[in-house]
């Protein structure tokens, strides 16, 4: 590797599924490390072989598939002190699992010598000499895991460097520094990493937890003061308040500090992707507010905001969203200008000045209904309705005239519509599951197209505050027809009625879309 580039070790598997309520099945563990050989990582550090059946398994599992970039990596420890390197189960359960990398932990913090282990300090490092050793004898490339190195550095210099230096003489191939308990700050980072890249020949590289909340800085820093691999989790998952974010490092490192990462900057394109799957496969929301990737990172609320980004992207963007496999968003609230809707009415194919007067009555609704709690931020289509209508090119094709749902059990609801003049009667799982099919009775035999449209998102919230009106429930419904996907909402004191709100606002939107496609393309 170059001088610019950095080597990215990925512990999602092992480090991040030591996360609360995070728990990775064998096949889990198998989509995760081929995602990640496609991103382009250049270690996967898979597990613990010797400590669970299910890393045992993963270890012959793989073997089964032919990675084109990463290398798989087995996770231990140093000996234990009452065995010999040649003895030690968990040296040799590294071995055994037939990996040809091997990351290793460590001490260095003088305190876990003396008052954890408590052995003497020079019987600490003649066993992380032994177990390098052993392992490199055996043709494994080896990664030192320095364990609380920054503690130890600042609680005994001397000795901490003394660990790293013994690891050296070992001949391993990289040492990694860890701020295991995540309490070291970003300057500190560097300063101390600086003295370890001047005083140690071997390739350095940071292994940082998120405890301060500073593990992505922690670890841009350390790569300022020379490291040269870094090593972290997809989504920042792990232990405690969890890892360093590779997500977030991966795309500083190529676009903001010119390092050679992955297999390139088209590789960053997939990062999204990944972030998907690792928080699908943890059981975990996406966070939509994570930088580079969230689906609120490239989105954009303000008018000025808005009405800037459309003019000159990078006003307010500091990256092009494609980079990253992101889209730039715009969202309809009661802080956004006239440009906002311009952005959606364009994607209808319908140009409007933004000036225009019908645009600001319409935004003048969308306001009053947010002070009656609406929130279009996450169902902008809701809205886009409320537009057509202001301009003038909204037509009803939708005409409740009555309905009405009975919960015959806790499994069974029936829902009686009457739509456009047709009367129909539906049984359903739930109310909601009820009266969709009913009004899809109605609808399809005027609108066939409705077969095409399915929900996809359901979801019921309390707003924290609304003003001048009684309490609410707000429902958002996400729709798709499997080319494209919208979102509507529903608010109501009644948690069945804004359901029916926004499921009415969902199917219309999508017959007010297909006309607009229709008189577009003719």
């Amino acid at each position: 590797m170059s001088k610019k580039s950095v080597e990215v070790l990925d512990t999602t598997l092992r480090d991040g599924s030591q996360g609360a309520n995070i728990s990775f099945t064998l096949n889990d563990k198998i989509r995760v490390a081929l995602a990640l050989d496609e991103l382009g990582v250049d270690y996967i550090e898979a597990g613990w072989p010797g400590s669970n059946p299910k890393d045992e398994e993963f270890f012959k599992e793989i073997k089964k598939y032919s990675l084109t970039h990463a290398r798989i990596a087995a996770f231990g420890s140093t000996r234990k002190k009452e065995f010999n390197a040649k003895e030690d189960p968990n040296l040799n359960a590294i071995i055994k699992s037939d990996v040809d990398v091997a990351v290793l932990f460590g001490k260095s913090w003088l305190l876990h010598v003396t008052d954890v282990l408590r052995i003497k300090p020079e019987d600490n490092l003649e066993i992380v000499y032994d177990s390098i050793n052993y392992l490199k004898s055996h043709g494994l490339k080896v990664i030192f895991d320095a364990e609380h190195f920054y503690q130890g550095f600042k609680d005994n210099r001397e000795y901490a460097l003394k660990v790293l230096k013994i690891a050296e003489e070992a001949k391993v191939d990289i040492i990694a520094l860890a701020d295991t308990n995540g309490g070291t700050l970003p300057h500190e980072v560097y300063e101390i990493t600086k003295v370890v890249v001047g005083e140690v020949r071997t390739k350095i590289g940071l292994h940082m937890h998120n405890d301060s909340g500073c593990a992505v800085a922690n670890s841009l820093m350390g790569i300022l003061a020379g490291a040269r691999h870094v090593q972290g989790t997809i989504n920042g998952i792990g232990e405690r308040t969890g890892n360093a974010d590779l997500i977030q490092i991966i795309p500083n490192l190529a676009l903001k500090m010119g390092f050679n990462v992955l297999k390139g900057k088209e590789s960053l394109k997939k990062l999204r992707e990944v972030s998907r799957l690792v928080y699908e496969l943890a059981g975990l929301h996406p966070n939509p507010y994570q930088p580079y990737v969230g689906d609120f990172a490239f989105t954009h609320k303000a008018g000025v905001h808005a009405d800037a980004v459309m003019k000159v992207s990078r006003a307010y963007e500091h990256i092009d969203p494609s980079l990253v496999g992101n889209t730039r968003r715009f969202v309809i609230s009661e802080l956004s200008g006239t440009s906002n809707l311009v952005t959606y009415l364009e994607d209808l194919g319908l140009k409007v000045d933004k000036k225009d007067e019908r645009l600001k009555s319409a935004l003048k609704k969308i306001k009053e209904l947010e002070n009656k709690g609406y929130s279009f931020d996450l169902a902008p289509s809701s809205a886009i309705l409320v537009a057509l209508k202001e301009l003038g090119i909204y037509e009803k094709k939708i005409n409740v005239e009555y309905w009405k749902v009975i919960n015959e059990s806790s499994n069974l609801s029936i829902a009686v519509v009457k739509v456009n003049g047709q009367l129909e009667v539906s049984e359903g799982v739930g109310p909601v599951h009820a009266v969709d099919l009913a009004l899809r009775k109605a609808l399809q035999k005027v609108y066939p197209e409705i077969s095409n449209v399915k929900l996809t998102d359901y979801r019921v919230i309390l707003p924290g505050e609304i003003k001048n009106t009684e309490s609410v429930v707000r429902v958002t419904i996400e729709f798709t027809d499997n080319i494209i996907t919208w979102k509507t909402v529903g608010v109501s004191s009644s948690v069945i009625e804004a359901s029916i709100l926004a499921l009415i606002d969902g199917l219309d939107y999508y017959l007010q879309y297909k006309k607009l496609k229709t008189l577009k393309n003719n």
